[in-house]
């Protein structure tokens, strides 16, 4: 009986040891886990990082770097009504306001796509790799 006891309270201890450990890794990764404004900056610069694509807004072109300031800059007017990185995407980053028509990027093999789409795209990956999300 004694001998069942220790393995018990080994094993105990060893489960123990892991739920801690495992616990205190979800606490380093909620204190890390992205704001929503975190999320909309790494979209954001995203965007900016693809240099051999074109933003098309309302039939004209812009190169990556005007089309993350541009964004930068209507976030910033409209940031008030805007409470998560999703909201970003479907309210500021989809489509002209002006115009209604939707942003596109044209990449360097011709393809295009809906910024919005895009986007959508990008936000699963900035969530996916907030550890917090796997606790």
């Amino acid at each position: 009986m004694t001998g069942v006891f220790m393995t018990m309270t080994r094993l105990g201890f060893l489960t123990a040891i892991f739920f801690v450990m495992g616990g205190a890794r979800c606490v380093e990764a909620a204190e890390k886990a992205l704001s929503e404004s975190d999320k909309i900056e790494a979209l954001i610069k995203r965007l900016e990082v693809l240099n051999d694509a074109t933003f098309i807004r309302n039939g004209s072109d812009y190169n990556s770097k005007q089309a993350g300031r541009f964004l930068r800059g209507k976030w910033k007017a409209q940031g008030k009504d805007i409470k998560t990185a999703a909201e970003f995407i479907d309210k500021i980053a989809s489509v002209s306001s002006t115009s209604g028509k939707p942003y596109l990027i044209r990449f360097k093999d011709g393809r295009e796509t809906k910024a919005g789409e895009y986007l959508k795209a990008e936000l699963k990956k900035v969530e996916g790799n907030d550890d917090a999300r796997n606790c």
